[in-house]
């Protein structure tokens, strides 16, 4: 079965009344449009998975990010491909960004996490991320 090694970016912030955020995008394309993920993609030759993280969120968000600490790297077997995604922290450098490839994006908080359909990959994820930002 053929490897697919991707970045994604877990974006944090706080909204209006103090309270950590989670950054999620709702896919646009392909075969899993209309799940929920968060932002990221292929990591490219020569790439370090930092540098593609940086790359993939100019290109999809039109924003700069801050690349924090791996989180986790998820192994996950999907029916056509096995997915190597390392996940990692990261907060936007800016304010601004812009959906580039993705039909829609919230800012959920740790009560919300469950709110959207998560693609099976990134839902492994979401129990430790609403331990750590509690």
């Amino acid at each position: 079965m053929k490897t697919i090694r991707v970045v994604a970016a877990v974006i944090k912030a706080t909204n209006e009344t103090g309270e950590p955020v989670i950054f999620a995008t709702q896919r646009g394309y392909g075969e899993f449009k209309d799940g929920w993920e968060f932002p990221g993609g292929k990591i490219e030759e020569g790439e370090s998975p930092e540098q593609a993280l940086v790359r993939e969120i100019r290109e999809e968000l039109e924003a700069e990010i801050l690349v924090g600490d791996l989180i986790d790297t998820i192994e996950y077997d999907y029916p056509a491909f096995h997915l190597s995604m390392d996940c990692f922290w990261a907060e936007l450098a800016g304010e601004d960004w812009v959906l580039k490839e993705h039909e829609a994006a919230r800012w959920l908080t740790k009560e919300e996490l469950d709110s959207v359909e998560w693609l099976p990959a990134d839902i492994t994820l979401i129990d430790r991320i609403r331990a750590e930002i509690s």
